[in-house]
C-alpha cells in the first residue's frame, strides 16, 4: 500500500495562489499566525509557491492608478526580499524545479488585479522585471482592462461595463504574451474569460478558482467555461476558499473531501492535463482539514484515496501548472 505522506513528500507540490501580508510584508522565515510561512510550508512539504501582490480595487483615477501601481511594485520587492536561506526566488519554470531538486522552497511572485495596469499596459514590464509570473486581470470590481465577475455598486458599477475585456484589456493581454506572464482569469466576468482565452496566444490560468456545478457562486466556472479552458490549453486550479467549495450556509463544513469533489468534476469534465490545486490562502482559503500549508498532505492523502496515481498527483500539485508557465515562456521567445 502507498504511503501517503512519502508520496507526498517526493512530488513537486505547487500552490499557485497565495497572499501576503500588508502593508507590514511577510515574516516569512518565522513561524507565524499566518496560514503561510517558510517552517509551515517545510512541515507540510510545499515545495513552492506563487504569493501575490494583491491590489484591492479603487477609484479609477490618476492617482488611484499611480498608487495601486507603486503598491504593487513594493510587495513584488516584498516577495522578493522572502528569498533567503532554504527559499529561492524563481522566475521561470526551470528555475522552479531546479530550487524543487535543490530541496529549498521556490518562491514565485505574482500580481493580483490588473488594477495595478491602469491605462499603461507598459506597467507590466516592470512587474515583470520583480519576477512576476502572472496577472490575475481584475478583483472584485471592474477595471480599465477588464470586467470582474462580482462588480462593485460602492465604485459605481453596473453590471457590466466593457462586456468582457476593454482594447486596452487587449492590449494588456498581447504584453502578457510577449513577457511570457501568464493571463490569470480568477476573478473576472464569463465574458471576459472568454474574451482572454480568445486573445491570448499562450494558455490561461485560473489560479484560483472552483466549479460552477458544484457550488453556484459568480467567482465559479461553469462547465463552458472549463471546455474553453481546455481547448485552449489552460488549467484551473481548484482552490480552498469554502464558499466557493460548498453552497452558501454550508461552507463551515467544508473538508478535503469537499475539495477532491471539484478536482474529481473537472478531471471528468476536462480531463486531468487541466486541473491543479491551490490555496488562496492568507487571502480567504482554509478549511477543516487544510487550515494551513503544513496540512498540505491531507489533500494528497484524499485524491490518492480516490484512486489518483502518482503520476496524476505530480500534474495536479504542480506539473500541469509548469507546463503552461513553460509554454508561455517558450512563446514569448
Amino acid at each position: 500500500m502507498t504511503d501517503p505522506l512519502a508520496l507526498h513528500r517526493s512530488l513537486l507540490t505547487l500552490d499557485t495562489h497565495i497572499d501576503i501580508p500588508w502593508p507590514d510584508g511577510p515574516a516569512f522565515t518565522a513561524e507565524t499566525t499566518r496560514r503561510v510561512d517558510l517552517p509551515k510550508m517545510r512541515r507540510g512539504h510545499l515545495a513552492a509557491g506563487c504569493f501575490a501582490a494583491y491590489i484591492p480595487q479603487g477609484r479609477r483615477t490618476q492617482d488611484g492608478h499611480q498608487a495601486a501601481c507603486e503598491r504593487a511594485l513594493a510587495m513584488l520587492q516584498a516577495i522578493n526580499a522572502m528569498a533567503g536561506a532554504g527559499a529561492r526566488l524563481c522566475r521561470s519554470a526551470e528555475e522552479i524545479e531546479r530550487a524543487h531538486g535543490d530541496a529549498v522552497v521556490a518562491v514565485v511572485p505574482a500580481v493580483e488585479n490588473g488594477y495595478a495596469v491602469g491605462t499603461d499596459p507598459a506597467r507590466l514590464q516592470r512587474f515583470a522585471a520583480l519576477g512576476a509570473r502572472y496577472l490575475t486581470l481584475t478583483h472584485n470590481g471592474h477595471n480599465a482592462l477588464a470586467d470582474s465577475a462580482i462588480p462593485r455598486a460602492d465604485l459605481g458599477d453596473a453590471a457590466e461595463e466593457h462586456g468582457g475585456l476593454s482594447a486596452l484589456g487587449r492590449q494588456a493581454i498581447a504584453e502578457l504574451n510577449r513577457l511570457g506572464m501568464l493571463a490569470d482569469v480568477s476573478h473576472v466576468s464569463r465574458q471576459t474569460m472568454l474574451d482572454t482565452a480568445a486573445a491570448s496566444r499562450s494558455p490561461i490560468v485560473a489560479t484560483h478558482s472552483c466549479v460552477r456545478a458544484l457550488c453556484d457562486h459568480p467567482r465559479n466556472l461553469d462547465d463552458g467555461q472549463l471546455d474553453v479552458l481546455r481547448d485552449v490549453g489552460g488549467v484551473v486550479q481548484i482552490t480552498a476558499v469554502p464558499q466557493f467549495l460548498r453552497p452558501s450556509g454550508k461552507a463551515e463544513a467544508v473538508t478535503p473531501g469537499d475539495f477532491a469533489d471539484h478536482v474529481d468534476y473537472a478531471v471528468r469534465r476536462i480531463g486531468i492535463a487541466h486541473v491543479g490545486i491551490s490555496s488562496d490562502f492568507d487571502g480567504g482559503g482554509g478549511f477543516n482539514g487544510w487550515r494551513d500549508a503544513a496540512d498540505s498532505p491531507a489533500i494528497t492523502a484524499e485524491l490518492l484515496r480516490r484512486g489518483y496515481g502518482a503520476d496524476e498527483l505530480a500534474a495536479l500539485w504542480g506539473g500541469n501548472f509548469l507546463r503552461v508557465l513553460r509554454r508561455a515562456e517558450r512563446l514569448a521567445q
